[in-house]
C-alpha cells in the first residue's frame, strides 16, 4: 500500500485549538488542517536500527519529493521516497562513541542541506562535510574541518555550503562552485555558539542564532561580514532554531517553549510570539502556505500556526506527538514530518481535506 494511501485511511481531521484568522493577503490561506497523532500520524522506522537513534537535523528535497535523515548509530543516511514509504540508505559515513553528558553515545552523520544535484551532509564524528549524489544515492568527497560541525546550510546565489561550528564560535564557509568538490574558503568569527540558519537570498542575508548569549546574528552573504546582532528574548536557555519569511521580511526565532517572530525589516523588532510547549528545537516555515512548524519534544506536541502581516500567529492545529519527537519540516503540500530518536523512527502528519 503506498504512502498516500495509508495517509488517506488514517487521516482524521483536528479541531484547533484557536480558530484561524483570516489569512494574510501577501500569504495564500491553508487549504486544510494537520491530523491528530491517534490514528493520524504515522509511524515509519527507520531502517536496520533500535531505538534510541541519533537524529538531528533532517530536511525535505522538493525535487525528488523525499525526506533525507542522517542517522549517527548507523553511519548513514536514510531517504525516504514519500510516495512508496520506502527508505533508500547511504553508506559509508563515519561514526564513533563518545561520552556526552555522563552517557556513550555514537555520533556520526547528523545534518543535510539539498542543492542543486548535490545533498551536503554533516558529521560530527570527523567534522566533515559530505557530498552525496541525489541521483545515484552515492558517497562522494568528504571535506574535514577544523571544528565540529553542526547546521548546514546550501547557498545557491553565492555556491557555498555554510556549516555552523559553535565549538569554534564561528560560522564556516566552504566553496561549492564545484558542486561535488567542496573547497575551505573562510571563517566568519561570532561572538557565541552558533545554533541554527536561515537564509534570505532576496536580500543576501545569512542567519544563526548564539545560543549561549540569546542573540540572533545577520551575516552578508556577499562580504561574509556580521551586518547586525538583535536579541530574541529566548531568556538564558537561548535561542535554537531559525526560519525566514523572504516575502514579509520576518525572521523566526525558536526558544526552548516559543517562537518569536522579529521583524527583520525594522532592527529585528519582536513581533508575535507563539507558545508551543517545552523542547523546541530546530524550526521549519513553509512560504508557499504562511505556515510554522514547530514540534515540542518535551512537550509532545506539534504546534502548526499561520502569521499575519503583522506578525501575529493564528494556531493551525496542536497535534500530539511522542515525547522527544522534534525538528519538524513540512513537504510541498504542508504534511509534517519529525524526527522520533526514541523509536527510531519518522512521524508523518498528513493534510487534512478542508470541511466544505
Amino acid at each position: 500500500m503506498t504512502l498516500p494511501t495509508r495517509l488517506a485511511l488514517t487521516t482524521l481531521l483536528l479541531t484547533a485549538c484557536t480558530k484561524p484568522a483570516q489569512p494574510a493577503p501577501s500569504i495564500p490561506p491553508a487549504s486544510s488542517a494537520l491530523a491528530p497523532h491517534e490514528p493520524g500520524a504515522t509511524p515509519i522506522a527507520l531502517p536496520g536500527v533500535i531505538g534510541p537513534a541519533s537524529l538531528d537535523y533532517i530536511a525535505y528535497e522538493p525535487g525528488s519529493n523525499r525526506i533525507w535523515v542522517p542517522v549517527g548509530n548507523t553511519g548513514s543516511v536514510d531517504v525516504l521516497d514519500i510516495a512508496t514509504a520506502k527508505f533508500d540508505r547511504v553508506d559509508g559515513f563515519k561514526s564513533v562513541e563518545r561520552e556526552v553528558r555522563g552517557k556513550k553515545r555514537i555520533m556520526g552523520p547528523s545534518a543535510v542541506s539539498i542543492g542543486e544535484g548535490i545533498a551536503y551532509v554533516g558529521n560530527r564524528a570527523t567534522s566533515e562535510v559530505c557530498a552525496v549524489d541525489t541521483r545515484s544515492l552515492q558517497l562522494g568527497q568528504c571535506i574535514a574541518l577544523p571544528q565540529a560541525t553542526d547546521g548546514v546550510e546550501y547557498v545557491a546565489s553565492t555556491k557555498e555550503v555554510w556549516v555552523t561550528t559553535p565549538r569554534d564560535h564561528s560560522l564556516t564557509v566552504l566553496d561549492a562552485s564545484d558542486p561535488r568538490l567542496l573547497r575551505p574558503k573562510l571563517v566568519v568569527k561570532l561572538e557565541g555558539e552558533s545554533e541554527g540558519y536561515g537564509l534570505d537570498e532576496t536580500r543576501g542575508r545569512f542567519f544563526t542564532n548564539l545560543e549561549d548569549t540569546d542573540r540572533t546574528v545577520v551575516v552578508n552573504l556577499k562580504t561574509h561580514r556580521v551586518e547586525s546582532i538583535w536579541k530574541p528574548g529566548c531568556g538564558e536557555a537561548g535561542p535554537r532554531g531559525l526560519a525566514v519569511d523572504a516575502v514579509r521580511d520576518f525572521v523566526f526565532v525558536a526558544c526552548t517553549d516559543h517562537v518569536q517572530i522579529l521583524d527583520a525589516g525594522h532592527g529585528g523588532a519582536l513581533l508575535g510570539r507563539l507558545d508551543t510547549g517545552a523542547g523546541v528545537d530546530n524550526i521549519d516555515y513553509l512560504a508557499e502556505k504562511g505556515l510554522l512548524y514547530a514540534a515540542a519534544g518535551r512537550a509532545a506536541r506539534l504546534t502548526v500556526a499561520r502569521v499575519d502581516d503583522q506578525g501575529r500567529f493564528s494556531v493551525v492545529a496542536t497535534p500530539a506527538t511522542r515525547e522527544g519527537a522534534r525538528n519538524a519540516v513540512a513537504d510541498a503540500q504542508g504534511n509534517a514530518y519529525l524526527a522520533d530518536s526514541g523509536t527510531a523512527s519518522l512521524l508523518i502528519f498528513p493534510l487534512a481535506p478542508a470541511k466544505n
